[in-house]
C-alpha cells in the first residue's frame, strides 16, 4: 500500500514540487514550504498568485500581489527575477535557455537569461501563459482565443481566434498544438500546421488542470467526476476521437492532474482530498490517498517515480510514497 507522509498548512496550496529529490509547496500568502530533513519554510513573494516548476532548470517560478518574479531552487534558496512594480503578476511560465514569460494586466513580459526583458500588449487582459517546446515561441490565452509571439525576432504574432474567454494554455511536447482552457465548461486546440480547430466540450465543470503524458500522445484534463484523456496520437488530434474517462467517481469532481513521467498513468486529485493513479490501457486504478481536507490543488512525480507531491486548497499537503 502507499504510504502518506502529511504536511498540514494553512492557507491554498497554488503548487506541490519537487526541487531535486525535496518536496515543495507553495502557498498563497508567498511561503513555501519544504520537507528537507524536516518542515523548513522560506518566503518568496509577499501574496502568490501564481507558481510552476521550471524542470528544465529545476525550479519554482513564482509571481505575485508585491509584483515580483522569484526562482526558488532546492534548498529553499530564492533569487528575484524581474518586478513589475506595483502591478500584480497573474501567470508565469518557463521557457528554452531560461527565459521565463509573466503577465500583468494586458502586457505579457519575457526575460532572458542575461536579464534582458521583452514587453507584448494585447488588446485585452492576459489569462495564460506557456512557451513552445520547441523554439523561442511563447503563448498567450487571451479573450476570443490565443496569441503567439516569437520573442527573440521581431516578426508579427501568430493569432489563433476562438469566440470566448480563454484562460489559459499549452502547448503539446512536439509543438504541434496549442489548447486553451475556456471560462465555459470546455478546451479549445488548433492545429499549428494548418490552424485546424478542436473543440473539447462536454465537462460539467471549469477545466483547471492539464498534464501531458509521458510521450505527448494523450492530454489529461480536470472538470469532470473522471480524468477525461484525450488522444493526441493522430494527425489531427482527438477530432473525431473519444476520449478515456479514468478514475470515475460519483460523487466527486476531478481537480487535479498528474501524467507519469515514463509510463501511461495519471495521478488524480478530487474534490473532497482523494488521490487515485489510473492506468492507461486498461483503466486499473490505485488509490493512493483517502479523502481529506480541500480539494487537491497540484501535484508532481519525483525523478524516481515513487513518490507524489500533493497540495490542496486547505493547505493539507504531503507525499505519497508509491515504492512502500
Amino acid at each position: 500500500m502507499p504510504t502518506v507522509a502529511p504536511l498540514d498548512l494553512e492557507g491554498h496550496c497554488l503548487a506541490a514540487v519537487f526541487l531535486g529529490d525535496v518536496p515543495h509547496f507553495a502557498l498563497a500568502d508567498g511561503t513555501i514550504h519544504r520537507l528537507d530533513h524536516g518542515h523548513k519554510t522560506v518566503q518568496a513573494n509577499d501574496g502568490l498568485l501564481a507558481a510552476l516548476h521550471d524542470g528544465a532548470n529545476d525550479r519554482l517560478i513564482t509571481g505575485g500581489e508585491d509584483g515580483k518574479i522569484f526562482a526558488v531552487t532546492a534548498g529553499g534558496n530564492t533569487a528575484e527575477l524581474a518586478t513589475a512594480g506595483k502591478k500584480w503578476i497573474t501567470s508565469v511560465a518557463a521557457g528554452p535557455q531560461g527565459a521565463v514569460a509573466y503577465a500583468s494586466g494586458k502586457i505579457a513580459y519575457v526575460r532572458f537569461a542575461d536579464g534582458k526583458t521583452r514587453e507584448f500588449s494585447h488588446p485585452r487582459s492576459v489569462e495564460g501563459l506557456a512557451f513552445s517546446p520547441k523554439g523561442m515561441r511563447f503563448g498567450v490565452a487571451r479573450y476570443n482565443g490565443a496569441t503567439l509571439h516569437f520573442p527573440a525576432a521581431d516578426g508579427k504574432p501568430v493569432e489563433l481566434e476562438w469566440a470566448g474567454a480563454h484562460t489559459g494554455i499549452t502547448f503539446s511536447p512536439d509543438g504541434g498544438f496549442v489548447v486553451t482552457t475556456m471560462q465555459e465548461n470546455a478546451l479549445h486546440g488548433w492545429k499549428l500546421a494548418d490552424g485546424k480547430h478542436m473543440r473539447m466540450s462536454g465537462y460539467p465543470g471549469k477545466v483547471k488542470s492539464l498534464s501531458w503524458s509521458a510521450k505527448g500522445k494523450w492530454l489529461a484534463s480536470s472538470g469532470a467526476p473522471a480524468a477525461i484523456v484525450w488522444p493526441f496520437s493522430g494527425k489531427d488530434g482527438p477530432m473525431g476521437k473519444a476520449p478515456l474517462e479514468l478514475g470515475t467517481r460519483g460523487n466527486a469532481m476531478v481537480t487535479s492532474v498528474a501524467c507519469h513521467p515514463s509510463q501511461d498513468v495519471v495521478a488524480i486529485g478530487y474534490d473532497d482530498g482523494m488521490v487515485m493513479a489510473v492506468r492507461f490501457a486498461d483503466a486499473r486504478e490505485v488509490l493512493l490517498r483517502r479523502p481529506g481536507k480541500g480539494a487537491i490543488t497540484s501535484m508532481m512525480w519525483d525523478k524516481e517515480e515513487s513518490r507524489v507531491a500533493f497540495g490542496s486548497a486547505a493547505g493539507d499537503c504531503g507525499v505519497i510514497d508509491i515504492s512502500a
